[in-house]
């Protein structure tokens, strides 16, 4: 079998996450400069391995105060960890096309194993000849896992920002 490389097709992709604010309503969010890679064996998406990473401060809430404050030591500290990166170590198929990827997560200086479900949409060929490749990936995480620890106490209870954190992405792979 072929050994294929993939490139994320930035134009047809996006990498979302979404947290719960105030206990009561979801805060969307999305990083907007991020590159990533694949490559698998041709036909075979549990050959592959995967790598991404994000420029923490492409950070978009559509809020520049929450978005500034987001880049703080409070929270990603970007000035010092200027991005994040995950990398894939197993590709497991559950049933039909879903799948669950394994790999390590790398944020804020520490690197935890996270499993995220996945969508694999299959391949194609576009109007233009090139190949194209599309998953749909979800996962959770606990942002404490990665020391984002800001949070304050409300006046009838509960917290400000959620620890769950909800990510997921939409991701058109181009056969390099």
């Amino acid at each position: 079998m072929n050994n294929q490389k993939w490139n994320i097709d930035q134009t047809h992709s996006s990498i979302e996450f979404k947290i719960k604010h105030m206990m009561i309503t979801n805060i969307k969010g999305n990083f907007t400069d991020y590159q990533g890679e694949m490559t698998m064996n041709e036909g075979d998406f549990e050959s592959a391995a995967l790598s991404f990473t994000a420029a923490v401060a492409s950070i978009n809430t559509k809020n520049a105060d929450r978005d500034k404050h987001l880049l703080s030591a409070d929270f990603f500290d970007a000035e010092q960890y200027p991005t994040i990166a995950f990398s894939s170590t197993k590709v497991t198929k559950k049933s039909g096309n879903d799948y669950t990827i394994t790999g390590e997560l790398t944020m804020h200086g520490a690197t935890k194993t996270v499993n995220l479900d996945t969508e694999f949409g299959g391949a194609m060929k576009d109007p233009w000849g090139n190949t194209k490749l599309a998953l749909n990936v979800i996962g959770k995480i606990n942002r404490k896992d990665w020391n984002l620890n800001w949070n304050s106490a409300l006046e009838t209870g509960g917290v400000l920002v959620s620890e769950e954190v909800k990510l997921e992405a939409d991701l058109q792979f181009i056969l390099a």
